[in-house]
């Protein structure tokens, strides 16, 4: 009797799929917010929320305002939903953790132009990322102009790109190598002595060229995987940042320098994560694997691909412990502290015989 091969399994990491979860009324209370402050009253009226979110979404704001009274307030007739004074109050931050963001952006959007091939992305891409790069939506009006000595915009083959006019080497830092410079990895044995260094069973390896490794729970790695991975881990491999037009796409080292690239575009994000539709729009202008989703199965020690939410999700592994992302930037932590304002409370007001809905 021939026996079935094993079926492969891919390991769930509900830590990172619970990240979905917790991020889905956050990211609904900033944007009601949003929504409110944009009008000159600092107020909504509730019958116009469907011209804003739409009929069917428009009941989940409505249960938004009706749970997180701390934030929501509804007054007058015919009844609006404004902030509330502590709401308002925290609002008045937002500004300044845009102005520290500004510095970090410029970097970032740099340093993504200096990953693509012919250092310039097309501006419907940068548009399509921009709320996980933290670019604001009008970033080619309010952003771009104020740089001209690092940025312009060029027609290019019938589509408008955003080029590098300044090429930085200080820049040219992978956060992988910033994090093992961190930990003195890069300084060490600059002697160039080769070193045994016995691989532990967590896939993790100290050297120059090593990936930060996180098997998901139930993966039991093998002798042969573990020895496989060394000589992976070993492996010298070009630069993300430099031109992928030089190199051999066969090479093992060019297939390891993809890993290297994907692990950098995360990195850029806010936080560290990306939909696959999203990566997989720098494939041309990065050189990322045909085969990407392949790729990010294989590798699933670096990344995770979850199904959650409404499209599947990228995340970057060692930028997380557990659910929470280790470095937050001004625009996350301020959005944390918005989203504070929601408390603990497991009251429903919705089951409330006063229900807003029936008033609309």
């Amino acid at each position: 009797v021939i026996s079935r091969p094993k079926k492969k399994v891919y390991h769930r990491v509900s830590d990172l799929d619970r990240v979905m979860e917790l991020r889905k009324k956050p990211s609904l209370i900033l944007e009601l917010s949003s929504i409110i402050q944009s009008h000159k009253t600092q107020s909504l009226l509730l019958r116009d929320l469907e011209k804003n979110v739409g009929f069917v979404r428009k009941w989940d704001f409505m249960a938004l305002i009706e749970r997180y009274p701390t934030i929501f307030r509804v007054s007058g007739s015919p009844p609006s939903v404004s902030l509330t004074l502590k709401a308002q109050s925290v609002a008045q931050e937002e500004a300044q953790a845009k102005a520290l963001m500004e510095p970090l952006l410029v970097n970032n959007l740099r340093k993504l132009l200096m990953l693509s091939v012919d250092c310039r992305v097309p501006l419907q891409t940068l548009e399509f990322v921009g709320p996980e790069l933290g670019l604001p939506c009008d970033f080619r009006e309010s952003l771009v102009p104020k740089y001209p000595h690092f940025f312009s915009v060029k027609r290019v083959a019938g589509k408008d790109c955003l080029e590098l006019e300044d090429w930085d080497s200080s820049l040219a830092v992978t956060a992988r190598e910033a994090r093992l410079a961190q930990e003195g990895v890069l300084s060490a044995n600059q002697s160039g002595v080769r070193i045994k260094v016995r691989i532990s069973k967590d896939g993790n390896y100290m050297g120059p060229f090593a990936f930060k490794m996180n098997f998901p729970p139930g993966f039991r790695p093998n002798v042969s995987y573990l020895e496989n991975l060394e000589r992976w881990q070993r492996m010298n491999f070009p630069s993300p940042y430099l031109n992928a037009r030089r190199l051999d796409p066969t090479a093992l080292e060019t297939r390891k320098r993809a890993v290297a690239v994907i692990h950098e575009l995360l990195s850029l994000t806010m936080e560290k994560r990306m939909t696959s539709v999203q990566l997989d729009a720098f494939q041309a202008e990065c050189r990322l694997p045909s085969k990407l989703l392949l790729c990010l199965i294989k590798h699933h020690g670096i990344f995770y691909l979850t199904n959650k939410g409404v499209r599947s999700t990228v995340f970057l592994k060692d930028a997380y412990l557990g659910s929470n992302l280790i470095d937050k930037c001004p625009l996350l932590r301020f959005n944390d502290k918005f989203a504070a304002l929601s408390g603990r409370t497991n009251m429903d007001l919705c089951n409330s015989n006063s229900s807003i809905g029936a008033i609309v």
